[in-house]
């Protein structure tokens, strides 16, 4: 079985793939091992994990998991919407699209760290976008709020994919949710969101999630059988 890293921005992100990518994932011949992002490290007790800031930590975490010998890749689930502008390529992403910005971004990364193992994703554009693959399921999941299914639809109507709901702090999908259902959190909710949703939905619904599911699927060892 081939093993990948996933350095991930947070715990929601951890235990999505625990419950849902990895076992997937098993099934091709791929283990799939969360690495959750360092905020902070202190000198005494445990560190500070879950978000994203400079880059100049984030590569240097990356680098690290690059030198485990035992992976066979080392990939990313950071949400695009947010990643600092220290980031290669954020500050002035080139395309016409989100889906040909966050690709600009996606290499500009990969060149700066320059590993053959290294696969950077970055999720369009957080991880509440994947949620809006399923509006409907969404709303059976939160909480009192089934009656919201109709509002959650038509916000997902109004763009051609989920994921391309989109990079501004007031029209992000966090930020939609919240202003429908304004007790969200994304530790508690977004994970029984996506296990309602389940993962080919997801895929279906956001092709560049899928291209990298597919990626990661590639990393199976010869005469796997991939997802269908």
């Amino acid at each position: 079985m081939s093993k990948v890293l996933i350095y991930a921005e947070g715990q929601t992100e951890e235990r999505f793939i625990k419950d849902l990518l990895a076992p997937h994932l098993a099934g091709v011949g791929v283990h799939a091992q969360p690495v959750v992002a360092t905020t902070k490290v202190v000198k005494t007790g445990p560190n500070f994990k879950g978000g994203i800031g400079k880059y100049s930590r984030t590569k240097k975490e990356l680098l690290r998991l690059l030198n485990d010998s035992s992976a066979s890749a080392v990939t990313t689930m950071l949400d695009y919407y947010g990643l600092d502008r220290s980031f290669p390529g954020r500050q002035s992403p080139q395309g016409a699209d989100c889906y040909t910005r966050v690709a600009y971004v996606e290499e500009a990364l990969s060149a700066d760290i320059s590993a053959p193992t290294f696969m950077p994703f970055l999720t369009l554009h957080e991880f509440e976008g994947l949620l809006f693959a399923s509006p409907d399921d969404m709303a059976q999941a939160l909480p009192g709020g089934e009656h919201l299914g109709s509002e959650l639809s038509r916000i997902r109507r109004s763009f051609g994919t989920p994921e391309e709901i989109n990079d501004d702090a007031e029209t992000a999908p966090h930020r939609r949710i919240v202003n429908v259902y304004p007790n969200y959190k994304k530790p508690l909710h977004g994970s029984l969101i996506t296990a309602r949703i389940g993962l080919k939905e997801i895929r279906t619904q956001c092709p560049h999630f899928n291209k990298w599911v597919s990626k990661l699927e590639r990393l199976a060892p010869q005469g796997s059988e991939g997802y269908q």
